[in-house]
This record gives structure tokens, sequence and C-alpha cells, in this order.
């Protein structure tokens, strides 16, 4: 008699916190690791994207767009996509740090996370803005 045993998903000695995020983020455990080459170029594109909406709140649109004698609602419809944009590449960044289980994942997330309440702040105010 044979008797077949099949392991389960080990938690590898990770934290509550570790295991609580990687659920939120539908990480699986028994995944292999990304290449952390991979996690850079989405954190740098992230970022990038981030820092042009920032760019474009502050300095293009609201000095730019009236010397050009462009109408103050055209902000919000340029900002806006770009800001559904970059907040979905800071997610889809912190998940690939956490795929590739890198070692400063837990700062790389903290940075989004800023990076990512400013985005959607400035987010919010531009749909105010363009409501009212």
């Amino acid at each position: 008699m044979t008797t077949v045993t099949t392991a389960a998903p080990t938690t590898g000695g990770r934290s509550k916190a570790d295991q609580a995020v990687r659920h939120l983020l539908r990480v699986p455990d028994e995944r292999a690791a990304l290449p952390e080459s991979s996690t850079h170029r989405i954190f740098g594109a992230s970022i990038l994207l981030s820092a042009t909406r920032c760019l474009l709140s502050y300095i293009v649109l609201p000095i730019l767009l009236p010397l050009l004698g462009l109408a103050k609602g055209v902000g919000p419809i340029i900002s806006i996509p770009v800001g559904v944009l970059a907040l979905t590449f800071d997610f889809l960044g912190i998940r690939r740090f956490w795929l590739a289980d890198h070692h400063q994942k837990w700062l790389f997330t903290a940075l989004y996370a800023v990076v990512g309440a400013m985005v959607f702040t400035l987010l919010v105010v531009d749909i105010v803005d363009l409501i009212g």
C-alpha cells in the first residue's frame, strides 16, 4: 500500500502582515518569484506616470493652458485619464514587487502608497472640478 501526500502551499515563515498583503494582492505562495529586473522596470514606468501627472497638474495645465487661451475645464479632461493610468501602474508595481518577493517590497509598497495617495487626491480634485 502506497500513501501519496501532497504538500500544501507553505507560508515560508512569512509574517501575518506579509500573508495579509499577499492575499490582498492575490499573490500565490506557490508561484515562482519573478526576476527583480522586471519589477524595477514597472517601478520606473509607474513613477514616471505619477510624475507626469503631477507635472501636468502643477505646471503644464495651470500655466500653459491659460497662455494658449484654452478653457479652464480642459485640465481635468487631460489629467483624469493620466491619473487613472498612473494609479493602475502603481497597483501593478506593488503587485509585481510582491510577486518577485523582492527583498525591499515593504519599502516600495510604502513609496507606492504615498505616491498613489497624492495621485488619488489630485484625481478626486479633478473630478470635483469637472463636475462642479
